[in-house]
């Protein structure tokens, strides 16, 4: 006799009505959880100008970087807490508290007075805001992937769940279409002092229909049979994390899935963005259109990689993603630089550029409060100038008291030594260093940005759709492995703490620390050895812990 739900449907049907309803009502509640978290990267040049501008610049850009970095650094924080109430109350409830701290605290900044009104309390506020904005993130996913799951058919998840998969870049597509709908309707004068507030105001809007639908739902069968029964977890922390039985899937899945998962998604989707924004010198209006058109491309196949992984298990897709990438990304960023800056490329090739320095007399060429000058030595004067320019260097050891030579191709440029210089004297060498090497560098054929006419940009779409498609790949059905990795009674908390970690912090983090790489050594390849290292490593410990899940009966 064939295995059926409490409804009396079989476990293998045809989404019902209902269950569609479930899947559009929580992937759109997600859609706009997203919406609001991106508002504020895409934005951030109007907020930073609006609420820090009484402070020195010094500080008011750390407490810009503090308050854009806040929303990925809490997100564990807000798994461990909605994840805990979503295993004791529910999880529809539990979303849809999410949903309105993440709505309310969006709606909040567009009304948000700025610093010119209430001084320092308005970037205050402003943090608390986005704090609010990654804890609620990190109680939404977790729930919404829970509860599809959980109304899933048996041997359907993949299927399912990979529609809430799609939802981060459907989030990025709305709220990019936003702001450049007000941008140009209130032109950039209106919009820079007052239209900005806009796409956070109508997000209000946004709140409240996808309130209306979730309410509409009904409790997850799963979760009900468990309160029914009286079976849910009274503690579902201390299950979840304080027994080795449990934890060891928790770290499991961080470190064999989700982290390698993670880095992918960020590689792929923004720093891709940024390496041909600021490393090929790529237009922004441009780069911003080529990535839309490939992720437009890639996205069904988040639904594509979700279903397949019904038919032949997750594993083999994520690992798979994660190994591509790793054997991929630097021939692809590669052939992204050919296709995006084909002068830059030849100009590399034909002239490549070499610093020649005493390295112990180099200081680290990362700088995130924009206020060193780096001239305390001629290799900082010479470093500091091509870390601007964007350009890849090698770097050549020399003897203790040498001055740093550039060399671009044949051609050798001397750094001044400003130990030996003060005033007007060393302002003036190190002016008169940076042009000669400008213009060497021209004549070497280094562009100062990409020529928007020899972009080959059919090559470039299918460049970065390539790369979205790996993140299609291992994005896709990461919900639905997660969700039956663990029992119901505490699946919520669970599957919700190493989404977020991985996801908040091995991704969130990922464009930072790759641009520290590229500044500390000066290849603009290097910062790709941090996803490359992580996806790697996730394949390893993937293959030999993590288990295959596609098979099992998440109703326990």
């Amino acid at each position: 006799m064939a295995t059926t739900y409490d409804d009396g449907l079989p476990k293998h049907h045809a989404a019902t009505q209902n269950e569609k309803l479930v899947i559009a009502a929580s992937s759109l509640g997600t859609v706009f959880e997203w919406y609001d978290f991106y508002l504020y990267g895409l934005l951030a040049t109007y907020i930073s100008a609006q609420f820090f501008s009484g402070v020195n610049e010094t500080t008011g850009f750390i407490f810009a970087l503090a308050a854009f970095a806040a929303g990925f650094a809490v997100r564990p924080f807000g798994a461990i807490v909605f994840g805990r109430v979503g295993d004791m109350v529910g999880r529809k409830n539990t979303f849809l508290v999410t949903m309105g701290i993440m709505g309310l605290s969006t709606f909040a900044v567009g009304l948000l007075p700025s610093y010119a009104s209430i001084g320092v309390a308005a970037p205050i506020i402003l943090l608390i805001m986005r704090l609010a904005q990654g804890l609620a993130l990190g109680g939404e996913y977790g729930g919404a992937a829970t509860y599809v799951a959980e109304h899933a058919p048996e041997g359907k998840r993949g299927l399912y769940t990979s529609w809430i998969q799609t939802t981060a870049t459907f989030g990025l597509f709305a709220a990019l279409l936003v702001v450049i709908g007000f941008r140009y309707g209130l032109g950039e004068e209106a919009f820079a002092a007052w239209g900005w507030r806009l796409p956070f105001l109508i997000s209000i809007l946004l709140l409240g229909v996808s309130m209306w639908i979730r309410l509409q739902l009904n409790e997850s069968p799963v979760f009900q049979k468990m309160k029914d029964e009286g079976t849910t977890s009274k503690a579902p922390l201390t299950e979840a994390f304080g027994t080795w039985g449990n934890l060891r899937w928790v770290i499991i899945a961080l470190l064999g899935a989700v982290m390698g998962q993670a880095v992918v998604w960020y590689a792929g989707q923004f720093y891709a963005l940024f390496f041909l924004e600021k490393t090929l010198r790529v237009d922004g209006a441009t780069a911003n259109i080529l990535i839309a058109i490939a992720l437009a491309l890639a996205t069904p196949f988040f639904v594509f990689f979700g279903w397949l992984s019904d038919k032949i298990g997750r594993k083999p897709i994520i690992l798979g993603g994660c190994a591509l990438a790793a054997m991929t990304y630097f021939p692809l960023f590669g052939a992204l630089t050919n296709a995006a800056n084909p002068m830059l490329a030849a100009a590399q090739a034909s002239a490549p550029v070499t610093i020649i320095a005493h390295q112990e007399e180099c200081s680290f060429q990362f700088d995130p409060v924009g206020k060193n000058k780096f001239d305390g030595s001629s290799c900082d004067v010479a470093k500091a100038y091509m870390a601007k320019t964007g350009i890849t260097y090698a770097n050549i050891d020399a003897p203790a008291g040498t001055p740093a030579t550039v060399k671009v191709g044949t051609v050798s440029f001397t750094a001044p030594v400003p130990t030996s210089m003060v005033g007007p004297g060393k302002d003036a060498a190190i002016a008169g260093f940076q042009d000669a090497l400008k213009v060497g560098l021209a004549e070497a054929g280094y562009p100062p940005k990409a020529d928007n006419a020899k972009i080959n940009k059919p090559m470039v779409v299918a460049i970065l759709w390539a790369l979205a498609m790996l993140v299609t790949m291992v994005y896709g059905p990461i919900a639905a492995m997660l969700v039956e990795l663990f029992p119901s009674r505490i699946r919520y908390t669970s599957m919700s703490l190493p989404y977020h970690i991985g996801n908040g912090w091995f991704g969130g983090f990922l464009p930072t620390t790759a641009f520290a790489m590229v500044a500390a050594t000066g290849n603009i390849y290097y910062g790709l050895w941090y996803p490359v290292v992580v996806a790697a490593a996730t394949v390893v410990i993937g293959l030999l812990f993590l288990p295959e899940t596609f098979r099992r009966n998440i109703d326990e």
